[in-house]
C-alpha cells in the first residue's frame, strides 16, 4: 500500500508516521518513509530550519517538486511507502496547495490519509514551534482546508482511498495507519457510543473504553472519541459564566486517557468557534462512518434502568443504515430496544464478548489480530 499522509501545521506528523514505520519493522513489515518537508530542506541549504514556507512561491514551488521528483524515483519498487506531506498551506502567502496532480499521480498512492488532532493542541504546537499569530478559528479553518484538499487529491487519482485519522498520542494510534497500510483487508470500524451525558459515570465510562478498546483490538477503528473538542468548549462555557478571560486546560481523550500538561487558553477565543466545534464532530463523525465497512454501538443502561442512547448515536446508526453499511449494537440495558433500532441493524448483541464471537465465527478479524498485526 502506498499512502500520502497530510494534515496542517501543528500537527506534529513525523514522529507519527516514524512510529507507524518502527511498528512495521516490529511486525516483520517495511514502509519506506519519505519526508517531504526534509527533502526540501537537503535542497535548500542555505534556508535556516522553520523558514521555509517564508520564502517566495516560486522558490516553494520548486523545491517541492525536486523533492517529489527523487520520492517518485526511490520509491518505484517499494511495496509498501508512506508519504509525510500537506495538501495546502495557510501562511503569509494567504492559502495556497502543496502538491502538484502530475506527481502525485506518478507515486501512484493508493490511500491518502489526513491527520487529524485537538484543535488546541495543533495551536499550541503551531505557536511553539513558528513565529506566527494564528487563532483557534484560523486552525479549525485549516483544518477543513486540509481535510477537503486531501479528500479532493484522493477523488482524482483512480481507486483510490480517502481516511481522516485521528493522531492523538501516536503511541497508542499509531496502529491505525499501520494497517491501513499494511493490512489493507482487515475490516474497518466505527465504535459509536454516548459521549456528553455519560461523561461523569465512571462506571459507564469503564464499560465504554473496554468497548472500544476490545474492538481496536481486532480491527481498524476510526474512534470519534480521539479528537475530543467538545470537552474545551464545555470549560469555555462555565468559564465565561464565572466571568473568567483564561482557564486551565488539559487535554484527554474521551473517556480519560491521554494527559497531557495543562495550557492556558483563551476564553473568549474557544467561544468564537463554538459553532466550529459542533459543525466539524458531526461532519467528521459522518466521515468516520463513510469510510468504514461497519458501525458497532454500545448502549449501556444508565442509572434507573435508562437505555444510554444520546441522539447522537442514534443519528449515527440510521446514518451508516441509510448508506448500507453493516449495522451492529451491543445492547445492555434491560428494556428492550425500539423498532427504530431493531429494523436497522443487522445483528443486535447482549455484550460485547457475544459480538466479538460472532465476529470471529463470520471470518472477520483476518488471519492475524493481535495488537499490530
Amino acid at each position: 500500500m502506498r499512502a500520502i499522509v497530510t494534515g496542517q501545521v501543528g500537527m506534529d506528523k513525523k514522529p507519527y508516521v516514524e512510529s507507524v514505520r518502527d511498528l512495521a519493522g516490529e511486525q516483520g513489515e517495511s514502509i519506506a518513509l519519505y519526508h517531504v518537508g526534509d527533502i526540501m530542506y537537503g535542497e535548500a541549504p542555505d534556508v535556516r530550519p522553520g523558514k521555509i514556507l517564508d520564502l517566495p512561491l516560486s522558490r516553494l514551488n520548486s523545491l517541492r517538486r525536486a523533492a517529489f521528483k527523487d520520492i517518485i524515483a526511490e520509491s518505484r519498487d517499494e511495496a509498501n511507502v508512506i508519504v509525510n506531506t500537506h495538501a495546502t498551506f495557510r501562511w503569509r502567502h494567504g492559502l495556497f496547495s502543496a502538491f502538484d496532480f502530475d506527481q502525485v499521480s506518478k507515486l501512484r498512492p493508493d490511500l491518502f490519509v489526513c491527520l487529524v488532532d485537538n484543535i488546541e493542541v495543533v495551536h499550541a504546537r503551531l505557536h511553539a514551534e513558528h513565529e506566527i499569530d494564528a487563532t483557534l478559528k484560523d486552525c479549525m479553518v485549516w483544518r477543513e482546508e486540509e481535510i477537503l484538499a486531501t479528500e479532493l487529491m484522493s477523488k482524482a487519482i483512480p481507486g483510490s482511498q480517502f481516511a481522516i485519522v485521528s493522531r492523538g498520542r501516536h503511541q497508542e494510534t499509531a496502529r491505525t495507519l499501520f494497517r491501513l497500510v499494511c493490512r489493507p483487508d482487515l475490516k474497518k470500524v466505527y465504535p459509536s457510543f454516548p459521549m456528553s451525558h455519560v461523561v461523569d459515570m465512571p462506571e459507564v465510562l469503564a464499560e465504554i473504553d473496554s468497548f472500544r478498546a476490545a474492538l481496536a483490538e481486532h480491527f481498524v477503528t476510526f474512534d470519534p472519541g480521539d479528537v475530543d473538542e467538545k470537552l474545551l468548549l464545555e470549560r469555555a462555557i462555565a468559564a465565561a459564566r464565572e466571568g473568567h478571560d483564561a482557564f486551565e486546560h488539559a487535554v484527554h481523550s474521551f473517556g480519560g486517557g491521554r494527559g497531557s500538561a495543562p495550557m492556558r487558553v483563551r476564553t473568549r477565543e474557544v467561544m468564537d468557534i463554538a459553532g466550529d466545534i459542533d459543525g466539524q464532530i458531526y461532519m467528521r463523525d459522518f466521515k468516520l462512518i463513510d469510510q468504514s465497512d461497519m458501525i458497532v454501538s454500545y448502549i449501556p443502561e444508565l442509572p434507573g434502568g435508562i437505555p444510554g442512547l444520546s441522539s447522537g448515536v442514534e443519528r449515527e446508526l440510521h446514518h451508516a443504515f441509510e448508506h448500507t453499511k453493516e449495522v451492529y449494537v451491543v445492547w445492555k440495558p434491560r428494556k428492550s430496544p425500539s423498532p427504530f433500532i431493531t429494523e436497522t441493524a443487522t445483528k443486535i448483541f447482549a455484550s460485547v464478548d457475544e459480538a466479538l464471537r460472532h465476529f470471529e465465527d463470520a471470518g472477520m478479524f483476518g488471519e492475524r489480530n493481535l495488537f499490530g498485526q
